[in-house]
């Protein structure tokens, strides 16, 4: 597919990790950049291949400023990220598509909402979660179910909990899969929460973002436990 694609500049480097990165770019005004939580952008990447282009959702809500940002792990063997990580300064320029994607909320929040992800995964919801507040959307309990290894992983683990504490109703739950000791948080796999926190079969919309593995994994396991496909809805990143 064509993507027509904007100039835009990077106007500022956040080292997250040490192997995740986030880059705040802001588009050209004369630009129209309107687009619902949980879109993506295509980038197209001067990294010499055929195919050039490389997709990343967008980690912020929307907003009037026609700025966003990208939160991008970087795979050792991918020549995208490590274009993006050993080139990229404040300042550059990229080329940016118009967003894409329907990875996007339902118009009516009527059931509890599970956000499960790992990794960079949680970019998408991070967007809705903000989007949700700031605009005084309409809904029930929103569970955010962050799977990943160690405690330096958890991405915007600082603003979530404070997300928590002013709102009762969204539960940020990081788990940790391995042996951290100063974790007193969940440890295991994402599956064990989930399960248990739906034990009841309540009605919920599940939106899965992260591994392959895991989204694999939990779509067998919400069906098993009855929810239909339809429940489920899923974006995966490699």
């Amino acid at each position: 597919m064509a993507y027509q694609y904007y100039d835009c500049r990077v106007t500022k480097i956040t080292d997250e990790t040490e192997h995740v990165k986030r880059f705040h770019i802001e588009k050209p005004r004369e630009i129209p950049f309107d687009f619902k939580a949980g879109q993506f952008v295509m980038l197209d990447l001067p990294i010499g291949t055929k195919v050039t282009n490389r997709s990343y959702s967008i980690a912020s809500p929307p907003g009037p400023e026609g700025s966003f940002e990208l939160v991008i792990s970087r795979n050792p063997t991918g020549k995208g990220t490590t274009y993006l990580f050993n080139e990229v300064k404040e300042g550059t320029i990229l080329k940016v598509s118009k967003t894409l994607g329907k990875f996007t909320l339902p118009e009516l929040l009527d059931r509890d909402t599970c956000f499960l992800c790992t990794g960079t995964g949680i970019a998408p919801f991070r967007a809705q979660v903000h989007d949700i507040f700031n605009k005084g959307i309409p809904h029930k309990n929103l569970y955010m179910i962050f799977g990943n290894r160690w405690t330096k992983d958890i991405l915007y683990r600082k603003e979530f909990e404070k997300l928590a504490g002013e709102h009762p109703e969204f539960n940020f739950i990081p788990v940790l899969s391995r042996d951290n000791p100063e974790w007193t948080g969940r440890k295991g796999y994402v599956h064990a929460v989930y399960e248990e926190i739906f034990a009841d079969k309540r009605p919920a919309y599940f939106y899965l973002c992260g591994w392959a593995e895991m989204l694999k994994e939990a779509r067998q396991r919400l069906e098993a436990m009855g929810y239909e496909k339809k429940d489920i809805r899923f974006e995966l990143y490699d």
